[in-house]
This record gives structure tokens, sequence and C-alpha cells, in this order.
């Protein structure tokens, strides 16, 4: 019976709520607000010419989850869950800052939204491997999106990137 109600959800049960509380459910796919974001970030260009790269990883996450504003509920495992609002126009003006990001991991990284107490950048890599950037530095989240909210939400330290 305690297996029924685990294994009927993708997310933890404290983040498939506050995923829900913020308007997602399964199946969730706003394929044509994903495509606004892809053109509105194609189409910028930095004063210094740098743009943005769109790849799929990034579209599919912010069809299910753009748009979503996430108030986690209650204290964080290790540090205090994230705020979110999942629209990558918060990256919009970073687009050197990303491609940097992209080339020190041999990948391209698009933005995916922000944490919305810190302001910090969250941000896609073409594999849907997940990264906030901040003051202090860059932050591995997780391998892809799901395990990216379970971490924020549920308040798990992330990982910081290193050179080398």
């Amino acid at each position: 019976m305690h297996a029924d109600r685990t294994s009927t959800t993708r997310f933890p049960v404290p983040v498939d709520a506050a995923l829900r509380a913020a308007g997602w459910q399964p199946g969730r796919w706003d394929i044509k607000q994903a495509e606004f974001w892809a053109d509105t970030l194609r189409d910028h260009t930095s004063p210094a010419g740098h743009r943005h790269a769109v790849f799929p990883a990034a579209v599919e996450a912010w069809a299910e989850f753009g748009g979503l504003h996430i108030a986690p509920a209650g204290p964080g495992r290790q540090i205090a869950p994230a705020a979110l609002h999942l629209d990558p126009l918060h990256g919009l003006h970073l687009a050197r800052t990303l491609g940097d990001l992209g080339r020190a991991l041999d990948t391209a990284v698009c933005p995916l939204g922000e944490e919305t107490d810190t302001r910090s950048l969250l941000a896609i890599d073409t594999e849907g491997r997940v990264y906030t950037l901040d003051h202090t530095g860059d932050w591995y989240l997780g391998p892809d999106i799901d395990h990216a909210l379970s971490a924020l939400v549920a308040g798990i330290e992330p990982v910081r990137l290193t050179a080398g």
C-alpha cells in the first residue's frame, strides 16, 4: 500500500505539492510559450555581440515548467528552500556569462529562470543538466530538471563548480 502512494509521483511529495500549488501538473506542455521564449532569446544580441544558445533540452523544460512561480513550504534539508520563477527571460542580458559557462563546461547553456530571493540565475545545458549562477560562483543542481527542482525545493545544498 505504501509503495503505491510513492510510485504515483515523479517528485518527492513536498516537491510535487509545491509544483502543483504553482500550477504544474503531469502532462503540462505549453509549447507556444516555450517557442516565444526561444525566439526572444535567439533574437537578442548583447551590445558586445554575444548571443544565446537555444536547444531542445531548454525548450522542453520551458514547455513543462515555464512561467511557474514555485514557493516551497517548510524548512529545507540543508539550506533554505528556494523560491523560483521559471522564466528564461531573467537571463536575457546574460548571454556572455552563459556563453562563458558553456565554454568552461564544453557544452551550451541557456537560461531557465531565477531564484527570486537571491536573484541567482538558473540555467540548463544541452544534456539537460541544471546549474545556478550567483555572486558567489557557479553551482551544479543535478543531471536533469527533476533533480534540480527537487534539490531547490527541498533545500539540498548544490555542488560548487570548480575550474579544472
